[in-house]
């Protein structure tokens, strides 16, 4: 009995996720799935989507660097909303998502209750995708790590992540490597980690902050 397929590299392209997203849609054993660097673009994606509304079963999804684009990130955010759904584990790293990914992704963390691991590195999300996903994270208590390596999140979304710290009590690994926080931006998130006792982990190098964060909270790890 298959539970765990990995068909990463392998340039299925679209019409070939297509295919799997047939099978997906009947499959009852599958619980962990790799199809990362594929090429299934925007068009496999809302394919695969589709499938993930009927399927039960998946609990480990890998989809980076598919070159998904906003509107396979849309497709998966309205799978997510699905009280069908079982995935746990979500990799989009390197897709193209944008802002209008980023904001739908978010919307749907506002009720998916199954979720725990969100890597959205490299994604080009922007301080509005940043600023969506701060909002989602005020309402969502199921999601643990959350990845947004390289999304020039700015100032402003590491502002508003800050205060989203403020009131989340799930989060326990957050990856904000290379974002341009800036000053204001690990200010906030200084203040944050004297009202925050749950995150353990909080990766902010690479943003030109040029302080020493002080926390009371000890049982934080920061990586600066």
């Amino acid at each position: 009995m298959l539970t765990s397929l990995n068909l990463s590299y392998n340039q299925l392209g679209s019409e070939g996720i297509k295919a799997l997203a047939n099978v997906l849609n009947r499959n009852a054993t599958l619980t962990s799935l790799n199809l990362g660097s594929n090429s299934i673009e925007s068009e496999g994606g809302k394919a695969l989507a589709n499938a993930l509304c009927k399927n039960t079963t998946l609990k480990n999804l890998n989809l980076q660097y598919n070159n998904l684009g906003p509107e396979g990130g849309k497709a998966l955010a309205v799978a997510l909303c699905k009280n069908t759904t079982t995935l746990k584990d979500l990799n989009l790293e390197g897709n193209k998502l944008g802002s209008e990914g980023g904001k739908a992704l978010a919307d749907a963390l506002c009720i998916n209750k199954t979720l725990t691991t969100l890597d959205l590195e490299n994604n080009n999300l922007g301080s509005e995708g940043g600023k969506a996903l701060a909002s989602a994270l005020c309402e969502n208590n199921t999601l643990i790590f959350l990845d947004l390596y390289g999304n020039n999140l700015g100032s402003e979304g590491g502002k508003a992540l800050a205060d989203a710290l403020c009131e989340n009590t799930a989060l326990t690994d957050l990856n904000l490597y290379d974002n341009k926080l800036g000053l204001e931006g690990g200010k906030a998130l200084a203040d944050a980690l004297l009202k925050n006792n749950k995150l353990t982990t909080l990766d902010i190098r690479y943003n030109h902050i040029n302080i020493i964060i002080e926390s009371r909270n000890e049982s934080t790890r920061i990586l600066q």
